[in-house]
């Protein structure tokens, strides 16, 4: 016998029901399906598990043919807002994206949109000198000890002129979960690796002593002290 979770996962939520999708146009018609389930995802009308309607009732809905339906679901699928299963229980099923499939996505578009080193530098100063009140206000012993670590590691590599670029990554990443928000520790991993491609460009390496003072600034919980490091970091092109 079939739970009755197990039923509900076969439905689309009731506020998503009847006149939940508009008609849509022939002109961008899949896209503008996609942003229709996008939006009612964010609304909390549509939840990972719920089923969508089939190919035939979406059509109906939105006006179009089963084919525009079915390119719109293979982008949802390919943005990994929806599975697609087969069987006597398939259909287009609702999922949350990962933070693997978010991190690639917003990467992407930098890598492939950000061009200029001034561009690369400004993003980074807003992003980073904007965190840190709350880094320095939630930062732990933890935190400070992981910091500190790192920059024992790029300091032995700095002696022996290596590469520093994958550990200040790791710097500013560490950085960014000394927040203790999800989000803003997702958005620098998301960020942090096409920006660090664009910054070698741009600039000279970092400098390990740097790093030191401003764990010390975060450790005391000095937000200025912490940004004056920080923008000298950025403003040298520094990673």
């Amino acid at each position: 016998m079939e739970s009755h979770e197990d039923d509900h996962q076969l439905l689309v939520t009731p506020a998503a029901t009847a006149d939940t999708f508009d008609r849509t146009t022939a002109r961008r018609a899949p896209m503008m399906i996609v942003d229709q389930v996008r939006a009612l995802m964010r609304a909390g009308l549509l939840v990972a598990g719920d089923r969508l309607p089939s190919e035939r009732e979406l059509g109906d809905r939105f006006g179009v043919s089963r084919v525009t339906v079915r390119e719109a679901l293979r982008t949802l699928e390919t943005h990994g807002l929806v599975t697609i299963r087969v069987g006597i229980h398939g259909g287009a099923y609702i999922t949350a994206p990962t933070g693997v499939r978010v991190i690639e996505s917003i990467a992407d578009v930098l890598a492939l949109s950000v061009n200029e080193a001034a561009d690369v530098v400004e993003a980074r100063q807003a992003f980073e000198l904007g965190i840190l009140p709350v880094v320095c206000d939630r930062a732990d012993q933890n935190d400070i000890q992981d910091l500190f670590a790192i920059c024992d590691r790029s300091e032995a590599v700095h002696s022996t002129n290596g590469d520093l670029g994958s550990l200040s990554a790791e710097f500013h990443i560490r950085v960014a979960r000394a927040s203790h928000n999800a989000a803003i520790e997702l958005l620098a991993l998301s960020f942090y690796s096409p920006l660090l491609m664009m910054s070698k460009q741009a600039g000279g390496p970092p400098e390990t002593g740097e790093f030191r003072s401003f764990v010390s600034a975060v450790a005391e919980k000095n937000v200025r002290g912490a940004a004056t490091i920080m923008n000298r970091l950025l403003a040298h092109g520094g990673v």
